[in-house]
């Protein structure tokens, strides 16, 4: 019995313990929290000063400012707005540290969680956030809110409320390792406010809520400005220093990307991250540029970067043979695209990971010849029985010919689809492109309604969960989700439906390259080109850390270097 003591002991050291203790704190999808009880994030500036302004500016519009139903699309910014149990480090693949639940407890097989809620935790209008907060927000997330809360929210079998501060979520079968860490994630809703009002819907009336900042003011679909809130109950904790430093954070919403440069360029926006390389290299030009009120910073990252590239929807003839697959990637010209349209800026994706340690390929691949990869592409579609006749490609038995649209949803994207298209037209494809508005765009992406798609996969430096979105069975047949080229393999499946539980992070490289190679093999798409660095302009009087975060730029630890003749602030916010 002291054997059992002793390791409960032991796992329960997630706590957040008292200040005398030198005890991790925090919970980590593998390993252990690298920071202990008293210590900062290592990606901020303690001594940032407080106060000043930030305008940042998107490219859009927007509906609501609940972001937690799949109703309208919300406001920028929100995550200042709604606080969580936790807080995560973007310093750390996956991570997670006390916010509103002081002390995190789970066994080892990772069956339950408990939260003990901070007694100092308030809403913004001074309430109590309690145990009963949670359970509220747990149901209604479970039942109205996104796909990806759905989805974990109810593995939960059953959950206690011993008391107004404590918690416990016990989960069933079919947990995985990670299902705690998202449950940890879990943003706390007021019971008092929402069980008044109509939770799955559109909305913008003001919440009670508990984040660091208040909403001030809202332009609907235009602009909305945050202000802090300056009775925010955490500002305190020492692992929050150097974090919220401004007084006020707005988003102004422009109709698309040109007109928002052009606002950044005048100085009605104080900082953009460019994601255009060629914009960044010949586009930064005038008053408030040269004489330096504008600063260009290049800044690495070691996150996962997007793979972005064609995508093939095996759904559709042709493309459910792989030997058209492999022969159509091979008829593209990275490096052309690159040095003409992208001033050589970019790296050239080879898998799905790129830029981390879970990529298959370690070492990037020299770009074959076109011509040669041409005549391979030629023997490919042969073998296939795509011959050509009078310079087109057609099938030596139906006589139809090799066609197919690619769906764009950008400008910028179609001019890379007209140099894709200028070589296909050597192997005699014939390629139509159809270039449509976001809305239009985005629905028949989620109907999986193409032939072939410009488009990328976002993934994380912790996959878990949402690889079966993007590769598994089950989602290659539901609309929605993101396996857009509609693969399903027996190897595959394997591989996502047990990440989740994988306990090291050796364990997780492993698998995750396992992964990547059997994609880079399956030829579901053509990968282009990534960055590996944030191209960030900003006003001069922007701080940005010198030493960025794993993920690269944290927003929320920028500060206004105008406001330094006021304090040097190295006391906690």
């Amino acid at each position: 019995m002291r054997h059992k003591l002793k390791l409960l002991i032991i796992l329960c050291t997630l706590a957040f313990p008292l200040a005398a203790q030198a005890q991790d704190f925090g919970i980590a999808m593998h390993g252990a929290p690298s920071l202990s009880y008293g210590n900062h994030l290592p990606y901020v500036n303690i001594n940032a000063p407080k106060g000043g302004a930030l305008k940042q500016g998107y490219v859009g519009t927007f509906d609501t400012i609940n972001p937690f139903t799949i109703k309208g699309k919300a406001a920028q910014g929100l995550s200042f707005f709604y606080d969580r149990l936790t807080i995560r480090s973007w310093d750390e693949p996956f991570t997670l540290y006390p916010l509103i639940a002081e002390n995190i407890i789970t066994p080892a097989d990772r069956s339950s969680i408990t939260f003990h809620i901070d007694k100092r935790a308030k809403f913004n209008d001074g309430s109590p956030i309690t145990a009963h907060d949670v359970a509220f927000s747990f149901e209604t997330l479970r039942d109205k809110g996104r796909p990806n809360m759905r989805q974990v929210y109810k593995m939960v079998k059953k959950f206690d409320v011993p008391n107004d501060h404590t918690i416990t979520f016990h989960l069933g079968v079919d947990r995985t390792r990670e299902s705690v860490m998202i449950i940890a994630m879990m943003p706390v809703l007021s019971k008092t406010y929402w069980s008044q009002h109509n939770f799955d819907t559109t909305t913008f009336d003001i919440p009670v809520s508990n984040g660091p900042y208040k909403i001030k003011s809202i332009d609907a679909g235009r602009r909305i400005v945050l202000e802090k809130d300056t009775n925010y109950w955490a500002k305190n904790l020492p692992h929050l220093r150097g974090l919220y430093n401004f007084d006020q954070i707005s988003f102004d919403y422009f109709r698309d990307d040109g007109v928002a440069f052009e606002a950044f360029k005048s100085g009605d926006i104080d900082i953009r991250t460019e994601i255009d390389p060629a914009k960044w290299q010949t586009s930064y030009k005038g008053l408030r540029i040269d004489n330096g009120q504008i600063q260009k910073h290049i800044i690495p990252h070691k996150r996962t970067e997007r793979m972005w590239g064609f995508i093939f929807n095996m759904r559709r003839a042709p493309f459910e043979d792989i030997n058209v697959r492999k022969a159509l990637s091979l008829a593209i010209d990275r490096p052309w695209i690159n040095k003409n349209l992208f001033h050589n800026q970019y790296q050239l994706t080879n898998g799905f990971f790129a830029n981390s340690d879970l990529s298959f390929v370690q070492t990037a691949l020299p770009e074959r010849d076109v011509r040669t990869k041409l005549k391979e592409a030629d023997s490919l579609l042969k073998q296939s029985g795509w011959i050509i006749s009078n310079g087109k490609r057609i099938h030596k038995t139906t006589q139809k010919p090799l066609r197919f649209e690619i769906l764009i949803g950008s400008p910028d994207d179609e001019k890379i689809a007209l140099a894709y298209k200028r070589t296909l037209m050597r192997l005699g494809v014939d390629v139509r492109l159809r270039s449509l508005d976001s809305t239009s765009f985005r629905d028949r992406l989620m109907r999986y309604d193409y032939d072939m798609v410009l488009y990328f996969w976002q993934n994380s430096l912790s996959p878990g969960t949402e690889q079966a979105l993007n590769f598994g069975c089950k989602a290659a047949n539901e609309d929605g989700r993101f396996n857009y080229p509609g693969i399903c393999t027996k190897d595959i499946d394997n591989i996502v439906y047990t990440l989740p539980d994988i306990a090291t992070h050796d364990g997780l490289v492993a698998s995750t390259r396992a992964l990547d190679k059997l994609l880079i093999n399956s030829a579901i798409a053509i990968p282009l080109f990534h960055a590996g660095v944030d191209r960030i302009a900003a006003d001069k009087r922007i701080g940005i850390p010198a030493a960025p975060a794993l993920y690269g730029t944290v927003f929320e630890a920028l500060w206004d270097k105008d406001q330094t003749k006021n304090t040097i602030n190295k006391a906690p916010n």
